[in-house]
């Protein structure tokens, strides 16, 4: 079971294509122009609830030649400007310490300048983000975005499509109870979907709701603890 376990924690890399569109296929549309720097508009700003898919789509952002992904713990050499960049993809503009934010703003101004491209992303539409009044009126100079989480029907929808592909056979209960009492993003519940039919070839039993009830357990014991066995979301 303990290299289940290990499986069950990886994490595939993301990619724009493994974004789950949903309600964002203008957004999405405008995320592969970011990528081959075909845009018209240099700047984005994305926001939405935890978990919609923000950092998704930077990381798989940062995939493409001539990226650079910051995050609000980065320090302070990656908020310079370098002429190998392009695509320069800031995430979490809201926990930005008070020197971070003012290199996010000599940033914006530098790439603005040499005509590279900036998406950055927030909780909150950047007119209430709470940073200081020039960085947030950088942040308005091109397109924002909503991202829109998936509902629950579409992350079944979603699931099922995925089990489909791979000829998974899972029982009409499994769905809906993972959604309940496992992390809700995307990202793992595609990982525990991989567990799911891996576990199941190694044990011989379809995937029904006893099978998943003793994957959870067992991976939540075997990791101390680390797999909810409970979604407390």
């Amino acid at each position: 079971m303990k290299q289940l376990v290990l499986d069950l924690g990886a994490e595939q890399a993301p990619s724009l294509d493994t974004f789950e569109v949903g309600q964002n296929a203008e957004l999405a549309h405008l995320m592969h122009q970011f990528a081959e720097r075909a845009s018209r508009e240099h700047f984005a700003y994305l926001w939405g609830e935890s978990a919609a898919g923000k950092t998704h789509l930077l990381h798989a952002l940062a995939a493409t030649p001539g990226s650079r992904y910051i995050g609000a713990a980065s320090p302070a050499a990656a908020f310079v400007y370098a002429a190998d960049v392009s695509l320069y993809l800031l995430d979490d503009c809201e926990r930005l310490s008070p020197a971070a934010q003012i290199d996010a703003f000599a940033l914006f101004n530098q790439i603005r300048e040499h005509g590279a491209y900036m998406v950055s992303t927030g909780p909150v539409p950047p007119a209430v983000l709470p940073v200081r009044e020039d960085l947030r009126t950088r942040m308005g100079w091109g397109l924002i975005y909503q991202i829109h989480g998936l509902s629950d029907e579409q992350k079944i929808a979603a699931l099922t499509h995925a089990a489909e592909a791979r000829g998974l056979t899972l029982s009409s209960s499994v769905l809906p109870y993972l959604l309940s009492h496992f992390k809700r993003d995307m990202r793992s519940l595609s990982a525990m979907l991989d567990a799911l039919d891996q576990y199941s070839l190694e044990t011989q039993r379809p995937v029904t709701l006893p099978l998943l009830r003793d994957l959870l357990l067992q991976a939540s014991q075997a990791n101390d603890g680390a797999i909810p066995a409970e979604n407390k979301e």
